[in-house]
């Protein structure tokens, strides 16, 4: 642990949408942010190729370029950008504690934390490498749903969200393949009977993928095991979607903070508030709902004025 002690008004942790606007709206106000990056610096939209759907760029942008204007946008009214993510908290007292990386203790009147959420994915090689490449594989049917238009695709997933998103995708594709690992939906019965009642969405019940195939560049395919009967079948597909949930990063907060049974942060509703006074949340940290871009910013942009707030209220 570090022998000094930094002081600061307002700490945020993490990076994205909801860090960067926090941040923007933070050091506006004169709060002096100082904002650690964490692990993913810009957080989950690097990972997508264009975004299309944030309001104001009639073009589109890519992800990874959208977190370096938000960055800047964020330095230029003093941001204090650092490398670093938080490793440890204490938000027993009336001032907030928190370690980066082990080594650096920061005190802080107020927190922002948001740290999003990560994409779970099934880790097969060939996911990834075309995850990486951006040539095909996604966990956000609403982002990236559009590419697909008129194409086929694969998704895989048995709970509300995965019926929800292939549903979203049987409107813009020709064809939605669903694959189901066991013999049954996680999701509600009136969400199965919706993928079950949509023409173009065809399930297979107790399979699993095996391959993502691909020619190098996009993806061409999927190769897809039948667990009870051992058949393998290969389904042409332009996209593979995974739908098997997302993890929020709020390990270090749970002795602390309220979250939900999958680890969100609860806030108070209509706020950016948590349980704990001087601690607030934005973004994918606290919303498993939306997931999107835009309202992360929102939800970054209340989190600033709410911390506003409570330093006045206090000085």
């Amino acid at each position: 642990m570090s022998d000094t002690i930094e002081k600061v008004k307002c700490l945020i942790i993490g990076s994205g949408p909801a860090g960067y606007t926090a941040a923007i709206y933070a050091a506006r106000a004169n709060m002096f942010p100082v904002l650690y990056q964490g692990q993913q610096p810009g957080g989950q939209l690097t990972t997508t190729n264009e975004v299309e759907n944030f309001p104001g760029y009639p073009n589109g942008i890519t992800g990874p370029e959208m977190m370096i204007e938000l960055q800047e946008q964020a330095k230029r009214f003093g941001t204090d950008i650092r490398d670093g993510w938080a490793t440890k908290v204490d938000f027993s007292g009336t001032i907030h504690k928190v370690w980066i990386n082990d080594t650096i203790e920061i005190h802080a009147e107020t927190v922002i934390i948001s740290t999003g959420a990560t994409a779970k994915y099934l880790g097969l090689p060939s996911e990834q490498k075309y995850l990486q490449l951006g040539g095909g594989v996604s966990a956000c049917a609403v982002c990236d749903g559009f590419f697909y238009r008129n194409q086929e695709v694969v998704i895989v997933g048995a709970g509300d969200s995965a019926c929800e998103e292939a549903h979203y995708l049987s409107n813009i594709c020709k064809k939605v393949t669903m694959l189901v690992r066991s013999d049954q939906f996680r999701a509600s019965k009136i969400m199965e009977a919706r993928v079950r009642n949509t023409p173009n969405i065809e399930i297979l019940m107790h399979t699993e993928t095996e391959e993502v195939l691909g020619d190098g560049q996009v993806v061409t395919g999927v190769k897809a095991k039948n667990r009870a009967t051992g058949e393998v079948v290969e389904i042409p597909a332009t996209g593979f979607f995974v739908a098997i949930g997302h993890k929020p990063n709020t390990d270090i907060f749970a002795d602390y903070l309220d979250l939900d049974e999958t680890g969100y942060i609860k806030n108070i509703p209509g706020t950016a508030k948590t349980n704990v006074a001087g601690v607030f949340v934005g973004g994918d940290a606290a919303d498993h709902v939306y997931r999107q871009a835009i309202t992360a910013a929102g939800t970054g942009c209340m989190a600033a004025l709410d911390a506003e707030r409570y330093l006045a209220a206090k000085h």
